[in-house]
């Protein structure tokens, strides 16, 4: 999966379009970053934009925009209701996929590093970046706002992170990591917001206040120092709240998860119904505000159907719609996973050869195109060896009678699933690798400076579009654990499949060989061609003699 960061920096600048325009801008311009949103409130004179990307993009584009509030934004003439220390007053980064919390923090002190440096502003960094427990809590570094700041700096507990200790006209700024939040409704079969916050109370983690005799009107319990006793929620790190919403006639339990490792929202959801479901109340469905990562809706579709004790080991795009079903998330209005999960808002569609139906692909084959070509054509043979491995597994947790090895099986269906998703987006990179070595031959070659970038970019993508079919044999070799597996455990109705997707895989390790050994003639560093060459061959080895002993099992199987 690649990683991808998000990020959601807060500008002091919510009144004027022109100035958010200019800083939205300098974020958008970079490469590979997707622009989610841009929320201004003049109340508060504040803009809060979202962001998407790789990370390393993420943080060219993070700069930017600081730098260019940093222009544009006099601190000394601002005011609004929200408080703020600096031009760009917080900018988080909330790692959304293929990176973890740590990884993310070395990016924030990247970033840190820099607008200190290059920009000559303060920078403290806070929750998961914080270097001290006194700097995770944002409230607390922000204390005394812009206006106390000047004299706040030069105190030794306080000096920034990153920067000078000295605040001009750009403020200070706040970097740091933390989870994503998701606001998450549940809808309830009553316009009761009483009843609704009832089973809030249970499920927050802050819970209700404490009451001797009757849970409502009774006396409020206190502790020695005055202050009331509350019992704890059962969800820690949810805040939520009940509320009616006259557009549905209903009423919501509102909540803000800020941890969803600690509280995916199938457990949220789950916590609501017990509750509502003691209080005579029925939980209808539910609704996510805003976008959420891929995970969150993979989670809870392999949390339902752990439920129905069936195999986990299925498409994604399965996987996502059993969690709208289950979590009624088109309850109030229709829910589009194109639009609502991240990872697929910014996925490129365009002309990806793996969205092709079957007689497409073929004639594109068949095609005067170069590409695609033999190494995608492995790489989908591959595909289709890990979803005949898969459909194997999903056949055989199936099977009446073995409902006792379903998570043996579901767990090879899973790793069947990813590795034809591996080998599906190896479909595409194979092209994607011969595409760079023709742009690099069409590279101007006037200049001795034009001579050597050329030469550079010839080289680059030699290399890559010999790396590309090395991943194909070695994705494509993996498979075999799986066939195997299956044709000595798996539902003997189906071993004659398991047998195909082992040599559709052999198929895919031969065919991609042959692309890595035409390709590795045209390195230059002798050494790295060599090191490919012996790997590669190693993996054809093992591949035959691999296949070779689950054909022996299978015809063994099949003349008994």
């Amino acid at each position: 999966m690649q990683p991808l960061i998000e990020c959601v920096p807060n500008f002091s600048e919510g009144r004027r379009p022109d100035v958010i325009k200019q800083i939205t801008d300098a974020i958008a311009s970079v490469e590979n970053v997707k622009l989610l949103d841009v929320d201004p409130g003049k109340a508060t004179n504040r803009t809060v934009v979202t962001f998407v990307g790789p990370p390393d993009d993420v943080i060219e584009a993070a700069f930017r925009g600081i730098r260019k509030a940093a222009e544009l934004i006099d601190m000394t003439k601002h005011q609004g209701e929200h408080p703020r220390m600096g031009a760009t007053d917080v900018c988080p980064l909330i790692p959304i996929s293929g990176i973890s919390m740590e990884e993310t923090v070395a990016f924030a002190n990247q970033l840190a590093e820099r607008v200190g440096r290059e920009l000559q502003i303060p920078v403290y960094l806070y929750e998961a970046a914080a270097r001290t427990p006194q700097r995770k809590n944002l409230a607390v570094i922000r204390a005394g706002e812009y206006e106390g700041f000047a004299q706040k700096i030069k105190q030794k507990d306080w000096k920034p992170d990153y920067g000078p200790a000295a605040i001009g006209t750009a403020g200070a700024t706040v970097i740091g990591v933390r989870d994503f939040l998701i606001a998450y409704n549940i809808n309830l079969n009553t316009q009761s917001v009483r009843r609704a916050n009832s089973v809030a109370f249970d499920i927050r983690e802050r819970g209700r206040v404490k009451r001797k005799g009757h849970p409502v009107t009774g006396e409020i319990v206190r502790d020695d120092e005055g202050n009331p006793v509350r019992i704890p929620g059962t969800l820690k790190g949810v805040k939520a709240i009940g509320w009616y919403i006259e557009e549905y006639g209903i009423a919501q339990v509102s909540m803000n998860i800020t941890d969803i490792r600690a509280v995916p929202i199938h457990r949220a959801f789950e916590e609501a119904r017990k509750s509502a479901n003691k209080r005579g109340l029925i939980v209808t469905g539910s609704e996510l505000v805003g976008m959420v990562p891929l995970k969150v809706l993979l989670d809870a579709g392999r949390y339902f159907l752990q439920k129905q004790k069936r195999s986990t080991g299925v498409s994604e795009k399965e996987l996502v719609h059993i969690a709208v079903k289950s979590l009624g998330l088109d309850d109030l209005a229709p829910f589009d996973p194109q639009q609502k999960i991240i990872e697929y808002r910014l996925r490129d569609q365009a002309n990806r050869l793996v969205d092709m139906n079957l007689s497409d692909f073929a004639d594109l084959t068949a095609s005067e195109a170069p590409a695609p070509g033999g190494g995608s054509i492995a790489a989908y043979v591959g595909a289709l060896g890990a979803a005949l491995g898969a459909m194997d597994a999903n056949l055989s947790a199936g099977k009446r009678g073995w409902d006792h090895r379903v998570k043996y099986f579901s767990a090879y269906a899973e790793t069947g699933q990813a590795l034809k998703a591996k080998l599906l987006h190896l479909v595409d990179e194979d092209t994607a690798a011969f595409n760079k070595i023709m742009e690099a031959f069409r590279m101007p070659k006037s200049t001795d400076e034009e001579k050597k970038a050329r030469t550079e970019a010839i080289r680059d993508a030699t290399l890559y579009a010999t790396e590309v079919p090395l991943r194909t044999m070695e994705t494509a070799f993996a498979i075999l654990d799986l066939c195997r597996a299956m044709v000595r455990n798996g539902n003997p109705n189906s071993i004659t499949d398991a047998a195909v997707g082992a040599l559709c895989a052999r198929a895919a390790v031969h065919g991609a060989w042959l692309n890595v050994k035409i390709n590795a003639r045209d390195l230059k560093d002798a050494a790295k061609r060599e090191a490919i060459l012996e790997k590669g061959a190693a993996i054809v080895k093992k591949t035959d003699t691999a296949v070779a002993g689950i054909m022996r099992t299978v015809h063994r199987t099949l003349d008994a």
